[in-house]
């Protein structure tokens, strides 16, 4: 998929009795690889929230990611100015979950979830 173009979220939330839950959309603009990732971490903050999770791990291929949302101390990141809502809407949507750890994988580990995303890109292009 070029980047920037059209963008797809994809996202798998695991229940703790292993349960699985999928969702994908297609989001109506196009933009960057950073804004889809980004857009599905809400999306999923937001399932979880409404499931009524209390602890949550989240899984991300995204660098990006983590270092613009890295709450340790340290030196900050230096913000993407375009994005900043986006992380600021972010940031307040993992502190009113709680206990929430943010985890990087390797893209091949994160495959279902990249694969939902595709598919609904690819499922409006014809």
């Amino acid at each position: 998929m070029p980047n920037p173009g059209r963008m797809a979220v994809g996202l798998v939330l695991t229940g703790p009795d292993g349960s699985h839950h999928r969702a994908a959309r297609r989001l109506p603009h196009t933009g960057c690889n950073n804004e889809a990732e980004l857009t599905a971490l809400l999306d999923g903050l937001q399932a979880a929230q409404q499931a009524g999770a209390q602890a949550l791990r989240v899984y991300t291929d995204s660098h990006v990611l983590l270092e613009q949302l890295a709450l340790a101390p340290g030196r900050p990141p230096r913000p993407i100015v375009r994005l900043e809502p986006l992380f600021a809407q972010a940031r307040q949507a993992l502190q009113a979950l709680g206990t929430v750890q943010l985890r990087w994988v390797p893209r091949r580990c994160n495959s279902e979830a990249d694969a939902l995303a595709r598919a609904a890109v690819e499922a409006l292009e014809v």
